[in-house]
């Protein structure tokens, strides 16, 4: 039986052997971490209480087939959900049911994952496009001849068209950053310079809103990076901040230098977009970076936000070794923190 344990011990799933008499004659860690640490030598139905399990043990101890069965297992509130491999084994050292548990929750969370994000983009779509249906359906009818109703309904579908743009746009920038997230960017990028050329688009946005925006350069700031994906992360930043924070906003970007931030473990630069807005609920910021996840999901379509934003700001910061850290106070504003490597010397 120890020549057996050894084998069990080199499984890379939890696995365990119910011998002839029922009861449980092997173990290998993974399956103790599972299971409970006492199983051994207990029988089998006292351990795996999930009927479909015992019966699969039970009809392969009887009859030598193997068989597939599925197992949920639930530890600190997370859910796991297993593939369950059934067969018997006939050896000189020992015979009986080998049972492998293969964990499948990773896969099916993916899976899970996928049908979501077809849903949310079909939902995101359906919306414009069956409003566009209408107004042509409408046009092609009653309003044929109708010149106000044409130069009325004719502005709201150009409003519907870039919507589905804008979505379709944000949907393949979401698609590259994934692609590229691995690769690292190694080429040095002026920080001060790039958030310039993002003040310099959205300043007229800004003025239309009646928003202040304070910022004082820090010359001689360069980071590791991608200057095209550092840019949409400023203009994402700073765009949210303009279009949520509410008329007579006054918004501030900083930059702070980090001799060594303790989760880069390395040099850093710290930039801070704050608004004095009102503010986000607590509740949902552990969510904001989640693709199409809208605190008001009605006015966020109003503003002609895509969901995206701060899902494609996620992926780029990851990209980039930095890290992103989001505040807000109901009342008093919130504030974006994306913290980068700073450039050295050595990698010049």
């Amino acid at each position: 039986m120890q020549g057996l344990a050894s084998v069990l011990a080199g499984i890379p799933l939890a696995a365990l052997l119910i011998g002839p008499d029922q009861r449980i004659a092997a173990t290998n860690p993974a399956a103790l971490d599972l299971l409970g640490q006492g199983i051994g030598g207990r029988h089998f139905l006292t351990a795996l209480r999930q009927p479909d399990v015992l019966t699969a043990i039970e009809s392969t101890l009887r009859d030598h087939a193997p068989r597939r069965t599925g197992y949920q297992a639930s530890d600190s509130g997370r859910d796991s959900s297993f593939v369950v491999h059934v067969a018997y084994i006939d050896t000189p050292e020992s015979h009986g049911v080998l049972v492998c548990f293969e964990d499948m929750t990773e896969r099916e969370q993916a899976a899970q994952m996928r049908r979501d994000f077809v849903a949310n983009v079909s939902h995101e779509l359906r919306t414009p496009l069956t409003a566009l249906m209408g107004f042509i359906e409408t046009l092609q009818g009653p309003a044929r001849r109708d010149d106000k109703a044409i130069d009325r309904f004719l502005g709201i579908m150009q409003t519907e068209a870039a919507r589905m743009e804008r979505l379709v746009r944000d949907l393949l920038s979401l698609s590259r950053v994934e692609s590229e997230e691995r690769v690292r960017p190694r080429e040095p990028v002026d920080l001060s310079g790039t958030i310039g050329s993002v003040l310099y688009m959205l300043r007229p946005m800004a003025r239309e809103r009646g928003c202040e925006i304070a910022f004082d350069p820090v010359e001689g700031i360069e980071v590791p990076g991608n200057a095209d994906q550092l840019q949409q992360v400023f203009t994402n930043l700073v765009e949210n901040a303009i279009k949520y924070g509410g008329a007579g906003n006054h918004i501030t970007i900083t930059i702070e230098t980090l001799d060594k931030d303790v989760t880069l473990r390395a040099p850093g630069v710290a930039v801070r977009v704050r608004d004095r807005g009102p503010g986000i609920d607590p509740l949902h910021i552990p969510r904001l970076t989640e693709r199409f996840y809208r605190v008001d999901t009605h006015r966020s379509r109003e503003m002609g936000g895509t969901g995206l934003g701060l899902a494609i700001v996620k992926h780029i910061v990851n990209r980039h070794r930095g890290r992103l850290r989001i505040s807000s106070t109901p009342g008093e504003g919130s504030e974006f923190m994306v913290i980068l490597p700073r450039w050295t010397a050595s990698q010049g």
